[in-house]
């Protein structure tokens, strides 16, 4: 009887340790199901639902390595070519108005490749944004 507890015991510990093993990337099926509440903003713009901004909030949770961030990056694209009427400003402002800086681009055409899985591509955006700021203001915004 004691022998089949510690077998019992074994199985549930490898049967845990194999669904928390750290450093598996993030599945396509995680930032679908993250970004599923924000599909009525990304088709129809205004702004996103509270849902929606916690789905981005767990995404940038999912995300903490270059891997996972090209990953997910891979599958936002993937999951936004079933959707026609996706509108591309509104999707590449949906970090910003959820207040998550989550280092993907939500752009159909970013390159999921790219240094750091987007994270480079967002620095060059505000720099480039700065820049245009100081060249019209003749100084940096505050």
């Amino acid at each position: 009887m004691k022998g089949g507890v510690v077998i019992a015991v074994m199985v549930v510990v490898a049967v845990v340790a194999a669904v928390v093993q750290p450093g598996y990337a993030v599945t396509c099926g995680q930032v679908e199901t993250s970004l599923a509440p924000c599909i009525p903003y990304l088709t129809g713009g205004g702004n996103p639902p509270t849902p929606c901004c916690n789905g981005v909030q767990n995404l940038k949770a999912l995300t903490p390595s270059t891997t996972d961030r090209r990953d997910a990056c891979r599958c936002v694209k993937a999951a936004a070519s079933k959707f026609q009427n996706i509108k591309e400003d509104a999707a590449s402002a949906l970090p910003d108005k959820c207040g998550v800086q989550i280092g993907i681009p939500i752009s159909m055409s970013t390159n999921c490749d790219h240094k750091e899985g987007g994270r480079e591509i967002m620095k060059k955006k505000k720099n480039k944004e700065e820049e245009v700021w100081r060249l019209a203001n003749l100084s940096t915004p505050s």
